[in-house]
């Protein structure tokens, strides 16, 4: 038997003849192809991958600030009344965060005066403040001097309570609401 790698019949039969001596050059040719495929084909992923975490990495949720701004008088009537509670949402993140539901309560000069509950979504742009008017309607019994602070001062002191649903890109998060202080009073129904 006769073994073509070992005897060369030919002219030059020292050197590499263009396509066998480049395969022979690699050794095993069938390996590093087969290497060099799945890298080609695991890098993308791999690098969308990591791109992805380090987003997700920079995405902190650091809560809205929520401030009164002022109590809009919408209408008065003999068993009670309605107003608006005009909010001042702060959002410090750099993305979108969407609320699926506002609860809130509100004492003024002292005396609870109502609760209000927004369930329609409120967008709230990424670092920027946005204009939050929740509606409350209220009645007249049991209000004493909350009552009368309404119809006869320029400012109230206020207190709030409640709660914010938001969804977020890292998941939804409830933040709490307390405040107190004194807020404006607008014109009587307007």
């Amino acid at each position: 038997m006769v073994r073509a790698d070992r005897v060369r019949f030919r002219e030059g039969h020292q050197e590499a003849h263009g396509v066998v001596g480049g395969a022979q050059a690699q050794g095993c040719g069938g390996k590093d192809r087969m290497t060099a495929t799945v890298l080609r084909r695991l890098l993308p992923p791999l690098a969308g991958l990591s791109l992805a975490c380090a987003t997700l990495g920079r995405l902190s949720f650091t809560e809205p600030d929520v401030t009164l701004q002022e109590i809009d008088v919408t209408g008065v009537g003999l068993t009670g009344g309605t107003f608006d509670l005009v909010f001042d949402v702060w959002n410090p993140n750099d993305y979108r965060l969407r609320s699926t539901r506002l609860e809130v309560g509100i004492d003024l000069e002292g005396t609870h005066f109502g609760d209000a509950l927004v369930d329609r979504p409120l967008d709230l742009s990424p670092t920027n403040h946005s204009r939050v008017v929740v509606p409350v309607r209220f009645a007249w019994a049991a209000l004493g001097a909350g009552a009368k602070a309404l119809l006869t001062r320029q400012t109230l002191g206020y207190g709030v309570t409640g709660r914010v649903f938001l969804d977020t890109p890292v998941g939804t998060k409830t933040v709490g609401l307390t405040g107190k202080g004194n807020v404006p009073l607008m014109k009587l129904l307007k």
